[in-house]
């Protein structure tokens, strides 16, 4: 398998769906910390695989000394929990500039002040922080962004929906896990918890004295305007579960007897074509059908609730659909 060429595809793919997100809605959502993010998240990920830092460095075609440096910009802050020091120091200079260099330095005192300085520098490099003068009087102020729209703090309603998805599909979690799945500020993440668990759609419980949210039951339902945010969530995260489970079992192949993978099917008509109403419908078709199945399986486990030493299995399905008009080929 060529993993170099289908990586660059597949992210080419990911890029087009992360720029229609962006403009979704007429909103220009930021995208500043995107790139720092994709690296911190690639990396573990690949902790998550076995691999050490030299072999991920060697990936990224990075020297292990320059690997680390920038690791360690886009690691927790010690003076701001919850948040990278990337992020923490950006967010302080939003908030509270323009300032001066030695008041920043001051308030990320227990960050190490060589990454912090390399972190102003990534800063000043990609137009988000705006600084003047040299030495002592050297000013630091955001950008001005003010043509920048972003909804993401609009309402609490999509959050809680991304929420609810992450807690059904990995939950319990820990406020750091969930954080870990929901890059949101910790006391926005917090706050909605404690909504959701108050409204009786999450619930916690402290288990080896650590609070952990769990969600038992999570349906967007049809029509809904609130909640697209955490439907494409949960589609986009289906999709990958089931490709990166296919990969992880070290199948190279598909067979109809599968229980894991998925399929793609093409049809091509016409306006007007015999089976046109059959072939638009088959995204509904199949909407119904799990509907179906799953009231069927909520009536069957009503009369037989799970024996006490049954292992849980969890099948989670996904299917999409896209309708194109073509160009019509003259020579045909």
């Amino acid at each position: 398998m060529n993993a170099a060429l289908l990586i660059h595809a597949i992210v080419r793919q990911t890029t087009v769906l992360i720029a229609a997100l962006a403009t979704a809605s007429g909103q220009r959502a930021q995208l500043a910390s995107v790139a720092n993010l994709v690296f911190a998240d690639l990396v573990r990920e690949l902790r998550e695989q076995g691999l050490g830092n030299k072999v991920i460095a060697d990936m990224f075609g990075m020297a292990l000394r320059t690997f680390h440096r920038k690791l360690a910009r886009l690691s927790a802050s010690r003076t701001v929990q919850g948040r990278s020091l990337w992020e923490a120091v950006l967010g302080h200079i939003q908030e509270h500039g323009p300032m001066l260099r030695s008041e920043l330095l001051r308030r990320f005192a227990r960050d190490d002040e060589a990454t912090l300085r390399s972190v102003l520098l990534d800063l000043a490099e990609s137009g988000l922080v705006c600084v003047t003068g040299s030495d002592d009087s050297t000013e630091l102020h955001a950008a001005d962004l003010s043509s920048v729209v972003d909804d993401a703090s609009a309402g609490s309603g999509k959050l809680e929906g991304m929420l609810l998805v992450a807690l059904h599909r990995h939950g319990p979690l820990t406020l750091a896990a969930v954080a870990e799945l929901v890059p949101a500020d910790t006391a926005q993440l917090q706050a909605a918890l404690t909504e959701l668990t108050r409204g009786g759609l999450a619930t916690q419980v402290t288990r080896a004295g650590e609070l952990l949210y769990s969600c038992e039951s999570c349906v967007i339902r049809f029509g809904d305007e609130v909640g697209w945010e955490a439907a494409v969530f949960d589609h986009y995260q289906a999709l990958v579960v089931a490709l990166t489970t296919k990969l992880r079992s070290g199948a190279r192949r598909a067979d109809l007897a599968d229980s894991v993978g998925g399929s793609t099917f093409v049809f091509d008509a016409w306006q007007g074509h015999p089976m046109q109403a059959e072939l638009l419908g088959y995204l509904k078709s199949m909407r119904e059908r799990g509907m179906q199945l799953r009231s069927a399986l909520e009536a069957c486990n009503a009369k037989s609730p799970m024996p006490s030493d049954a292992v849980p299995l969890r099948v989670t399905a996904y299917v999409g659909q896209s309708v194109a008009e073509m160009e019509g080929d003259e020579d045909a």
